[in-house]
C-alpha cells in the first residue's frame, strides 16, 4: 500500500462519513477508534497506518481505494460478517467459500431469482 496524502485522506474521510450521515463520534465508534484519534485523522493532524485505513474504510462502508483518492467510487470492497452478529449469513458465506463453481453458480441463480421476485 502506498503512503497516504495528508490532504486526500482527510477530505475523503469527511466525505465518506457525511455520505452515511455520521457525526465524528459515531464514525469513531464504527471504525473502532477513539473520537480523538478519528478527529486527528480527519483533520489531517495524523496519518493513519495501512491497518487503520482498512478499518476506517470498513467502518465507513467504503473502500481503501476511495479513501486514498485512487477512485471516486464509494463502493465497499470488503464486507465483514461476524458469526455472533449474523450466524445464518455467516454460515451461508462460509459454505459458499468452500463450494465448487457449480454450487456457487446455483446459489447465485437462486439469489437473483429471490431478488427479482420482490
Amino acid at each position: 500500500m502506498r503512503s497516504f496524502s495528508n490532504t486526500i485522506v482527510p477530505e475523503r474521510l469527511k466525505s465518506a462519513r457525511e455520505r452515511i450521515n455520521l457525526t465524528k463520534a459515531e464514525a469513531a465508534r464504527k471504525t473502532g477508534l477513539t473520537a480523538a484519534s478519528y478527529v486527528r485523522y480527519e483533520s489531517g493532524d495524523r496519518c493513519p497506518s495501512p491497518q487503520v485505513i482498512l478499518s476506517i474504510a470498513e467502518g465507513l462502508e467504503t473502500s481503501v481505494s476511495f479513501l486514498l483518492g485512487e477512485t471516486d467510487d464509494f463502493s465497499q470492497d470488503v464486507i465483514s460478517i461476524h458469526k455472533t452478529d449474523n450466524p445464518v449469513l455467516f454460515e451461508l458465506v462460509q459454505h459458499a467459500q468452500n463450494s465448487d463453481s457449480s454450487t456457487l453458480q446455483r446459489l447465485l441463480t437462486y439469489y437473483q431469482r429471490l431478488v427479482n421476485d420482490k
